[in-house]
């Protein structure tokens, strides 16, 4: 019943603004003099989330205050004005003018979305960011997203994600088998892979599955967000690395007839404050994550494990078949797995001469 009020509701603001479709999608000019212009964003993360949602929010402040008012954009968390995960189609057919999410939300419905959010034992930030603004990958991403009349932009980064929470010990990779883990997309698939169930959860619902043993295991984000969702309360083992969210990048995504409407002064402060905002948001994730950290290991004692070299052996050789079986039944997934192992080969050649070997050189000395 309340996916239908969601529904219907969600046809309501489609409704309510196909009246003003002469000009773009529910554009409002408060003084033609001055030409204040009123948008609508939306996000994927509740109300108040820590550095997702607050990032958003000051995105938005911030292209005020950069357009000295003129582009005034009104920000609504998931659930607020729509369902969290309809962003994407309510940017799309205009019902709103921007949102704010990731793009394996949509994986469903855009299977290669995925490699502009992040892969198994794909790229970090650093790489993430260097193929996106100068390796070809946010042309790339411009152009699968255009027959959507969506206009993409990263906007934030997780960085590398945690492993996840277990309650038993992983020792060899036989471990993972029957064990019930929350862990979504490509993540659940190659998971499924080693013999485990991977389960999907709303992040309000991990907590207490957890705690109540309906799962084994979760991962969620990484050490600031786990902490306040009270995770180490509800398993005693946190493993790393995260495999599974290598370097999940945060996207904004602007709705096409609203972004060409604009001035070519006011498209520069948008772009502009994504770049801002995107380096903002991985720092204060990275600086959060190392305060959480500390907390978790020496005040709550939480028992840092990684995990066994055979496990994420494994794990890999596993989402190296789940991303060659994905390209073999979608042209487009290929198409971009192509260009993103492409370019990463070059990246990561040169960052083994460069910051890998000087981190090698620290060790030594």
């Amino acid at each position: 019943m309340m996916k239908l009020i969601s529904t219907f509701l969600f046809f309501l603001v489609l409704l309510n603004l196909s009246a003003c479709r002469s000009e773009p999608p529910s554009t409002t000019i408060e003084d033609s003099s001055n030409q204040i212009i009123h948008w609508r964003m939306v996000t994927t993360w509740p109300p108040g989330f820590p550095v997702l949602q607050e990032g958003a929010e000051r995105f938005a402040k911030n292209i005020e205050t950069m357009s000295g008012g003129q582009l005034r954009i009104k920000v609504f968390a998931g659930g607020e004005l729509i369902p969290p995960l309809e962003t994407f189609e309510a940017v799309s057919q205009g019902a709103v003018h921007m949102g704010h999410g990731s793009a394996y939300y949509w994986a469903g419905r855009i299977p290669a979305a995925q490699f502009f959010s992040t892969v198994p034992f794909g790229m970090t930030a650093k790489g993430m960011n260097t193929w996106l603004y100068d390796g070809g990958g946010l042309k790339m991403w411009r152009e699968i997203y255009a027959p959507f009349n969506v206009v993409p932009f990263p906007l934030g980064n997780t960085g590398v994600q945690m492993g996840g929470w277990f309650n038993k010990k992983i020792e060899s990779a036989e471990d993972l088998k029957g064990l019930k883990m929350r862990i979504p997309g490509l993540g659940g698939k190659v998971f499924a892979k080693t013999g485990g169930n991977p389960v999907l959860l709303a992040g309000a619902e991990v907590y207490t599955a957890l705690e109540r043993n309906t799962i084994d295991a979760t991962e969620w984000i990484a050490p600031f967000h786990d902490q306040r969702l009270g995770l180490n309360r509800a398993a005693q083992y946190y493993y790393y690395p995260g495999w599974h969210e290598p370097g999940t990048v945060l996207e904004l995504i602007v709705n096409k007839e609203a972004w060409e409407s604009l001035p070519k002064d006011l498209q520069a402060i948008i772009s502009v404050a994504a770049q801002a905002e995107n380096l903002r948001m991985s720092s204060e994730m990275e600086a959060r994550n190392a305060q959480a950290l500390s907390e978790l290991q020496y005040q709550n004692h939480t028992e840092l494990v990684a995990f066994p070299e055979d496990v994420l052996t494994k794990l890999y050789r596993l989402t190296q078949q789940t991303l060659r079986e994905q390209a073999i039944q979608d042209p487009q997934f290929k198409q971009v797995y192509e260009a993103y192992t492409a370019f990463r080969q070059k990246f990561e050649a040169w960052e083994a001469i460069s910051e890998q070997a000087y981190q090698q050189a620290l060790k030594k000395q």
